[in-house]
């Protein structure tokens, strides 16, 4: 039987590759045929999911309440050293030097991927501006996010962090950071669904030891972090409660 495998769509563009060959080392290591499935929009991956037709999955935190309570899934593991963070940024030639500085009804861009762009929300506050008080500009990706700074189409841009410090030299020259999120517990996991849990230890044991061979750690590199870390019942709820927290507030 072919289990699917598909990856939160806010990964960089450049790691394609990477997950493409972390999902050839999964088949020869469990023996499952595991076919690796990308969406190009969050709504498209829920749809799947929603559909049962996912069985693994590197998920970003927004999902996770949704595929822990809805869907059955269960965390394994998370990635070591990665968190998720937003940067709040503007045009370097702009005269807005922080967030406070911007008036309501200016041009917000940000992509799809829900739990930065309710971080970034988060961050506006200081200048009283939210849902209703600016103008939301969404972009495929956060390179797009990106060009319409650069472009004068937007007077501000929320980024993933690690896909804005992933942005080439001449791009981040033309940008200036306004605030950067320190959070620091929020993550992406990887997940299964209820057809691979059985194999859950398994999985686990497996991805824990990537780290301790050069080999098998070029594979993690290769996604953008050096290895993973294990993840407890306690340590997904609580990180639920704290999206449920924010995004009550």
């Amino acid at each position: 039987m072919t289990r699917t495998f598909t990856v939160s769509p806010d990964f960089p563009p450049d790691h394609i590759a990477g997950w493409y060959v972390f999902n050839t080392f999964l088949q020869r290591q469990t023996g499952e045929h595991i076919h690796l499935e990308l969406y190009d929009t969050f709504d498209q991956q829920r749809a799947a999911i929603a559909a049962g037709g996912i069985d693994l999955i590197y998920a970003n935190p927004f999902d996770a309440a949704t595929l822990v309570r809805d869907h059955g899934f269960v965390a394994v593991t998370r990635p070591s050293g990665v968190r998720d963070e937003a940067v709040i940024a503007g045009p370097h030639t702009s005269p807005v030097q922080k967030v406070e500085d911007l008036p309501q009804g200016c041009r917000v861009a940000s992509t799809d991927d829900p739990d930065v762009r309710m971080i970034g929300m988060i961050m506006l506050e200081p200048a009283n501006l939210g849902p209703d008080t600016i103008v939301a500009l969404e972009r495929p990706t956060y390179v797009l996010v990106a060009k319409a700074l650069l472009m004068g189409d937007a007077d501000v841009g929320v980024f993933l962090a690690d896909a804005y410090d992933g942005l080439s030299g001449t791009t981040r020259s033309g940008l200036r950071t306004l605030v950067s999120s320190q959070i620091g517990v929020i993550s992406h996991m990887l997940m299964v669904g209820p057809a691979l849990a059985p194999r859950l230890d398994e999985l686990r044991t497996l991805l824990l030891g990537m780290h301790d061979d050069p080999t098998q750690r070029s594979i993690t590199e290769g996604l953008g972090f050096d290895g993973w870390l294990p993840v407890d019942h306690e340590e997904t709820e609580f990180m639920i409660d704290l999206m449920d927290t924010l995004l009550a507030d």
